[in-house]
């Protein structure tokens, strides 16, 4: 779990949880709405803090930060990373962002997908009705969306009668995915990207060149910026992948095109990112190719579903050369 830095922008978000404290109108559950990399878990984090925080002395205050900063505070679970079997075994890991009771998901038969099962909720729901050690106990849960029809239904009723000291503090980056009555039980906050002003005093050390690409790609994500410039392996290879996707709409052969494709062919953190750079080039090009842009929307949801990684790019670069041509 990362330090408890300041906030990067959101100071809208910010001075309406702070108020809801000063008021003493804070709410049961929180559920923070937007696109990913954009701090939704940094202020979920911030404001579980100032909330486990109240009543404590100077102090307290310090131990307490330490506490959340380790993810060792007794009134405090987040659940983020999940265990999956030959995807992420490894419990040190994990524990830097989850600390809530994982250890079924890798008793047989081991979980395989980033999903929320019934099974985590009941684990949550295990350790989350105990006394308090102070005047509130917050829950962070990283992407609702990722539950399973049973897990929601499961957690839905929990909503339904939380304990009084009990706050949830969710996240999600596909609001219209999720179940109406758990959207209608939380108090929906809207994150979005933010200007490149915003995100530049995080590149102050960074080379210039390297400054703006990575203000343009992280499109107002301070998560993404804040990556790209603490690890220069990461941005090397984002650059070189940026090569590739331009050598890909500049083709003039569909053979070349299929052959820059290649590492779409298998899932993983290089197909997704070649993806993520084709898409960006091609929001850049102007006037903007209607078939290629349906060409290119087409791959990214049928690659979410179907196994025929290799024929759906095939297609795809046979649509773009018929469409460029």
């Amino acid at each position: 779990m990362p330090r408890l830095r300041d906030i990067v922008g959101h100071e809208k978000q910010m001075q309406s949880l702070a108020q809801d404290i000063a008021q003493g109108n804070v709410a049961h559950a929180y559920l923070f709405s937007g696109v990913p990399h954009l701090g939704k878990m940094s202020v979920a984090l911030r404001f579980a803090a100032d909330l486990l925080m109240i009543d404590a002395n100077a102090a307290e205050k310090k131990s307490i930060q330490r506490q959340i900063e380790h993810l060792t505070h007794p009134d405090l679970l987040v659940l983020d990373q999940l265990w999956m079997e030959e995807a992420c075994e490894d419990w040190g890991v994990i524990a830097k962002t989850s600390n809530a009771p994982q250890v079924h998901r890798s008793k047989k038969p081991a979980a395989k997908t980033d999903t929320i099962s019934i099974d985590d909720i009941r684990a949550l729901q295990e350790i989350l009705y105990g006394t308090a050690m102070g005047r509130y106990r917050c829950c962070i849960i990283r992407s609702i969306e990722r539950m399973q029809e049973a897990a929601a239904s499961a957690f839905l009723k929990i909503l339904e009668e939380p304990p009084e000291y009990l706050i949830f503090l969710l996240t999600t980056q596909d609001l219209e995915v999720l179940l109406p009555t758990i959207v209608s039980r939380t108090r929906v906050l809207a994150f979005h990207p933010l200007p490149s002003r915003s995100l530049q005093p995080l590149l102050d050390e960074v080379d210039e060149d390297d400054a703006r690409f990575i203000l343009h790609l992280s499109r107002g994500a301070p998560g993404t910026a804040i990556s790209l410039a603490s690890d220069p392996d990461l941005l090397r290879t984002h650059r070189t992948v940026h090569g590739t996707a331009q050598s890909f709409w500049r083709a003039s052969q569909d053979l070349e095109r299929m052959k820059l494709l290649v590492p779409i062919h298998e899932r993983g953190s290089e197909a997704d990112m070649l993806l993520l750079h084709l898409g960006l080039i091609l929001r850049e090009r102007m006037p903007a190719n209607v078939a290629c842009v349906r060409a290119y929307s087409e791959l990214a949801r049928d690659l979410e579903s179907n196994a025929h990684r290799q024929l759906l790019v095939q297609r795809f670069a046979l649509s773009v050369g018929q469409s460029l041509r």
